[in-house]
């Protein structure tokens, strides 16, 4: 449906549609908890950073470094020899 915003508007039609779209808002809106828990309660799912990961197993296959490819020396990340910024320096075009 097309909306012609150069015709004038109705202020009551405004108004009422605002209205109503608040309303739908406010009863989509979750209730406001009145309760109080325990403060140790709310903490005990959180994982703080630094946490014992030690049971954890990080699988990560390691590709080695390709014949067109070379490791720039200030951002030290391995990238395609069309990203050098000169002929025979080791930084890419990011770092120059």
């Amino acid at each position: 449906m097309a909306t012609d915003y150069d015709a004038p508007r109705d202020a009551e039609a405004t108004a009422a549609e605002q209205t109503a779209s608040l309303d739908a808002l406010r009863a989509q809106a979750p209730a406001v908890r009145t309760d109080v828990e325990d403060e140790a309660n709310l903490l005990e799912d959180l994982e703080l950073p630094g946490a014992d990961l030690s049971h954890e197993i990080l699988s990560v296959d390691v590709v080695p470094q390709l014949a067109d490819e070379f490791r720039c020396e200030r951002c030290f990340l391995v990238v395609h020899r069309s990203r050098r910024a000169k002929p025979g320096v080791d930084i890419c075009v990011d770092c120059a």
